[in-house]
Order: C-alpha cells, then structure tokens, then sequence
C-alpha cells in the first residue's frame, strides 16, 4: 500500500540532500515514505547517474549575453544541455534568460557566485537540480564571463549558440555591434598581435618551422632566410586571428582597427566570446 506523501515532506528531503523536487518526490515513494531510507535511495540513485552521465559530453546549450542598464557592465552566461531538442525549446531558452538576469541584477564574478544566487526564493544551484530532474539531461552552467568598460555591447547570434561582449573607450553602440559581430563570425584569439598569448605564438612559430623544414623547396635555404619567412608566415597568422588585423566583414577594403578609426577613434578595450559546439 502506497503513502501519501505530502509537498512538506519532499521540500524537506530536498533542503536536506540537494536533490530536485522529481527526484525527491520518487525518493519518498519508492521507500514508503520513510526519509532516511529516502536519502539512501537518494544517494544510491545519485552515484548511478552520475556514472551513467559522466561520459556523456554536454555539447548542446544556450548562450546569453546581457549588459547591466548602465552598459558598463557585460555578462555571458552558458547552460549546457546534451540534446538540440532541449537547447532549441523556448523554456529553456528562458530558463538561461533568468540565470543570465540573476547574474547582472546581482553583478557576479564567478560561476560559483552565480550559483549562489538566489532567483524567486531558490538558489540557481537548486534551479539547475530541479530542470535535471525534469529534462533528464546534464546541465549546468558551464561557462561565464565578465567584462567592465566604459561602455559595453551585448551581442547574441544563432539562436543563441553564440554570445560576444565587447569592451569600449565610450559609449559607441552602433561600432560595438558591428565589432561584435565581427567577432562572432570569425573568433579572433585575441585583441591585437602583442596581447596573443606566449604560448599560442610558440605553437604558430613551431608549426611554420616545421612545415618549412619538411618543404623540399627549403632544402639548403639559409637559416636567416627560412626564420625570417617563417616570421612572414606568423604575420599573417596575427592579421587573420587578432581582431583589429582582421579585414572587416562588412567592408573588407578595411581592417577593423581602420574601420574602428572612422568612428570617431573607438578603442576596443577588451572582448568575450562564448559559443556553443
């Protein structure tokens, strides 16, 4: 004979455990209502999907970029999810829109600040568990980001699978999108050739070495002369991967530090960008 389990019960298990709502629920039905074989149910059940979702890669989500009211402030907030059929559903969709609203109501700093956040009486740690619990897939918010300048642009593309934030001298909206997408469409490294990290240029200098040295052609070429095409060929890489080398993709007559000098010489301070896959 099955026992009634009442909302206070469930609430409780789930202040106790950290479950979700669902799974407490099942907890409390499965053992008759008895709580502390419920956290035990719990914590048997817990380890089982945790190891039955452990190998399963979250490469689905929603990604939202969002600027405080002052533009001074920008946030990207990522949740993951396993399957486009989630990721594509407007609740979802919302679902990330309010964590995303928590994190620039609450001017946080970190995914684990975010998840301390409270939202309609409820951590966002609590929200997570409880859309596990009701989706069945992983989630989690997996990547955030922060920028502060004086003015800021928020920009979302693809349905949400990419978000940029871009950092300005001043308050430019119309460049800042335009930077934004730019940057969305062609994910440079970095901002200019001297803020690409040491390490990505040691890999760039490695690769063209090599692929010199295995080149026939460079056979008995003089070392001077085979460093200094090799710093030609890492050249370019800097005018393809660093944003204000890049050719503009709405004029490519221009490169975006020139097209950023036509508008009253806006300066990119900073910029982010999340995407999804």
């Amino acid at each position: 004979m099955s026992v009634a389990i009442s909302a206070g019960e469930i609430n409780k298990l789930r202040q106790q455990t950290g479950a979700g709502m669902m799974d407490c629920r099942k907890a409390l039905t499965e053992t008759n209502g008895d709580f502390e074989a419920a956290i035990d149910w719990l914590r048997k059940q817990g380890q089982k999907v945790a190891a039955k979702r452990s190998d399963r890669e979250a490469k689905e989500g929603v990604v939202v970029a969002q600027t405080s009211s002052d533009n001074k402030t920008g946030f990207i907030v990522c949740v993951s999810c396993e399957t486009d059929f989630v990721s594509k559903n407007a609740d979802f969709v919302a679902f990330t829109k309010s964590i995303t609203d928590a994190a620039v109501s609450n001017n946080v700093k970190s995914i684990e600040e975010l998840n301390d956040v409270t939202v309609n009486g409820a951590k966002v740690s609590d929200l997570i568990n409880d859309k596990l619990a009701a989706i069945g897939e992983k989630i989690g918010v997996v990547a955030f980001e922060r920028v502060e300048a004086p003015f800021v642009a928020a920009y979302n593309h693809g349905a949400y699978r990419i978000g940029v934030l871009v950092g300005m001298d001043k308050n430019a909206e119309e460049a800042g999108r335009d930077v934004a997408m730019q940057i969305a469409a062609m994910n440079p490294v970095a901002l200019n050739a001297e803020s690409v990290p040491a390490e990505v240029i040691e890999r760039e200098r490695n690769i063209v070495m090599e692929t010199m040295q295995n080149d026939p052609k460079m056979a008995g070429k003089p070392q001077e002369m085979i460093a200094k095409i090799a710093e030609g060929k890492l050249g370019a890489f800097f005018k393809e991967n660093t944003l204000l080398a890049q050719s503009f993709v709405k004029d490519a007559s221009k490169s975006v530090g020139d097209y950023l000098k036509s508008t009253n010489n806006v300066t990119v301070t900073e910029f982010k960008r999340v995407a999804i896959g």
